[in-house]
């Protein structure tokens, strides 16, 4: 295990280089002994369909030092839906000490209503959801999905594939469909909560549109966005109120320069940025474990205005 310095790699003389290339993270784990460790699910522990190699084992090593684990994500699924997502992969539930979703914090918030900007929404609203991935329930909030802009308060976007009907069914929807579904909303300037603000993800190494697509689309028109996870610091300070630390005790792992990263930058968190995950392509790297060359990781860094604090290939010990 080497910790490279900054000085190995070749950086043009306007750049400065700030983060530190890890081979693994044992010697981060055992040097630098963080209290909690913020995990990113899809991208770090696995694709969706597999967990990472080596994943699994690194989980355990991990705890065997006493580190603390959330995962934190921006799933739009709630909190024991990722559990059981991760359980069934072959991961074991009892590592974590929990998890906290974007979609956790979309129901706790909506059903609360205690925040002035929730309590100021009405109660009818366009719901977008998922159809192949499974329609996501709004049982327990109080809401009335519409069909009809005009009678709607508010839009909940919780996919990309489909929108609720008021008899719980899901119509598929084709995602041009969705976008001008978005442009009839905004005529009545009604705000958006995303329950997901990824803009993709991966998915067995393909990568797939998530409602952040969408809700970066709503907000170029003009309208109003409740970004409600990574990066706003809204689902790290929840995470570090799991575990009871502040930010100096934690370390956040993730796969996403714009949400992973930046959202540590903004909770002052420090960060691993995992480069085989869907910045893959950007960085030209072709097969699990590659690694990626330290200007590119710069560059794409500078690009997404995102600063890791370690950088390494993929979640291994």
């Amino acid at each position: 295990m080497t910790m490279t310095p900054n000085a190995n790699c070749s950086i043009s003389s306007n750049e400065v280089q700030l983060f530190q290339s890890l081979n693994g993270i044992r010697q981060l784990a055992q040097s630098r002994p963080f209290k909690a460790w913020f995990l990113d699910q899809f991208g770090v522990l696995h694709d969706g369909k597999q967990p990472y190699p080596g994943s699994i084992s690194t989980l355990e090593k991990l705890a065997s030092t006493g580190a603390k684990m959330v995962i934190i994500s921006n799933s739009s699924r709630r909190a024991s839906t990722t559990i059981e997502k991760v359980k069934s992969l072959g991961f074991d539930p009892s590592l974590f000490l929990g998890a906290v979703t974007s979609g956790e914090l979309t129901h706790q918030y909506l059903q609360r209503r205690d925040d002035e900007w929730f309590a100021s929404l009405g109660r009818s609203c366009i719901h977008i959801t998922w159809s192949d991935r499974g329609a996501i329930s709004l049982e327990g909030l109080g809401l009335q999905v519409v069909e009809n802009v005009e009678d709607a308060d508010f839009i909940l976007a919780h996919g990309t594939e489909a929108v609720s009907l008021p008899s719980g069914a899901a119509l598929p929807m084709e995602l041009k469909d969705l976008e001008n579904l978005l442009e009839r909303c905004i005529l009545k300037k009604i705000p958006m909560v995303v329950a997901n603000p990824d803009f993709v993800t991966v998915e067995a190494r393909d990568l797939r549109i998530m409602p952040g697509t969408l809700a970066a689309k709503y907000e170029k028109l003009g309208g109003e966005v409740k970004w409600m996870g990574k990066p706003d610091k809204v689902i790290y300070e929840s995470a570090m109120d799991m575990v009871g630390v502040d930010a100096s005790d934690c370390i956040a792992v993730g796969d996403s320069l714009h949400h992973d990263i930046k959202g540590a930058n903004t909770a002052g968190i420090q960060s691993v940025f995992i480069t085989g995950g869907i910045h893959a392509d950007e960085l030209g790297l072709t097969s699990f474990g590659e690694v990626a060359d330290l200007s590119s990781v710069q560059a794409l860094a500078s690009k997404y205005d995102a600063h890791p604090s370690f950088v390494l290939p993929s979640f291994t010990w």
